[in-house]
């Protein structure tokens, strides 16, 4: 069984999937089946299995991380069993995300650019690496992977992406002068390696360092969660990004339904019913649907 797991996982992630989690569930799962002295899948050990996790959620994930391996399997040897999917329901509840007013991504730059120690180039890190996610939504991790020669005349070259894929972000103006003005102090303050984003020892910057900064400067910029919101994090950018890119849209619904393709594109989505999410996110998008509900309703233009 652990045999099978691995070449599974080795022919998924030579598809370019990114199976962390699913390796983590298959591995314990496989573990479990050998100690029955189970060889092959038993739709009932991974029922077992499965109903041990902690939520509802936790549950349908490992069921179907052993759904999909099982299909797999029983192409190859039909002994293997496949498990009823749908088990515990289709459960996925995501709660409203952060979205930053204005004001409150001026005053977390704002804090940024006062960080130590004076003279150094940390202060112009920060405040411009928060200040690129603000104005692009890119994935914390795709900037942290950014390296000199990704800066291009049309645009950011993204490589590193969640779905092992590259694209082009173009950037406004204002945003590329400031990406290149910080580009030219990290060359001359810290002529390290070629990341853009780099620690005072040079060093490519890891994630934790960053969010330990960004929840420092959320406390410091007495930016709060009122209400059910989700508290402010490093994704809350890309977020309010993706919200405000919306909001600003036009309301036709042809026209609305282009935007919502762009920015699925732009924001690097696998697929766009994930862009639709966004579609909840904040009562001024939800007040727009339902006044285009109403003029349509009604009679009125579409």
């Amino acid at each position: 069984m652990i045999e099978a797991v691995e070449s599974y996982l080795e022919l998924r992630r030579a598809a370019g999937f990114d199976l962390k989690r699913d390796a983590l569930l298959l591995r314990n799962f496989a573990r479990l089946a050998s100690a029955r002295g189970e060889t092959h899948v038993v739709s009932q050990t991974v029922i077992d299995w499965s109903a041990t996790g902690v939520s509802l959620g936790e549950r349908e994930r490992r069921l179907g991380a052993v759904v999909r391996f099982a299909r797999h399997a029983y192409a190859e040897d039909a002994t293997h069993q496949i498990p009823p999917n749908g088990l515990y329901g289709r459960h996925r509840e995501r709660r409203t995300p952060f979205i930053f007013a204005p004001v409150e991504i001026s005053r977390l730059l704002e804090q940024a650019r006062a960080l130590g120690p004076p003279g150094s180039l940390r202060p112009h890190t920060y405040a411009t690496l928060f200040a690129l996610l603000s104005a692009t939504g890119l994935r914390i991790s795709e900037a942290l992977n950014l390296r000199f020669g990704d800066l291009t005349p049309d645009g950011l070259l993204v490589r590193e992406t969640k779905f092992r894929k590259c694209r082009l972000v173009p950037l406004h103006e204002t945003t590329t002068s400031g990406v290149q003005n910080y580009e030219l102090r990290r060359r001359r303050l810290v002529p390290s390696d070629d990341y853009l984003f780099v620690s005072r020892r040079g060093h490519r910057l890891c994630y934790e360092s960053v969010r330990s900064v960004f929840h420092g400067l959320v406390k410091r910029a007495a930016i709060e969660c009122v209400g059910h919101r989700r508290p402010p994090q490093i994704h809350s950018l890309r977020h309010t990004f993706a919200v405000r890119a919306l909001e600003g849209c036009r309301c036709d619904r042809d026209y609305v339904g282009q935007q919502l393709l762009a920015l699925s594109t732009y924001l690097g989505h696998a697929h766009v019913a994930d862009t639709y999410w966004y579609l909840e996110a904040t009562p001024q998008l939800l007040g727009d649907i339902a006044a285009a509900w109403d003029t349509f309703v009604k009679g009125g233009a579409r």
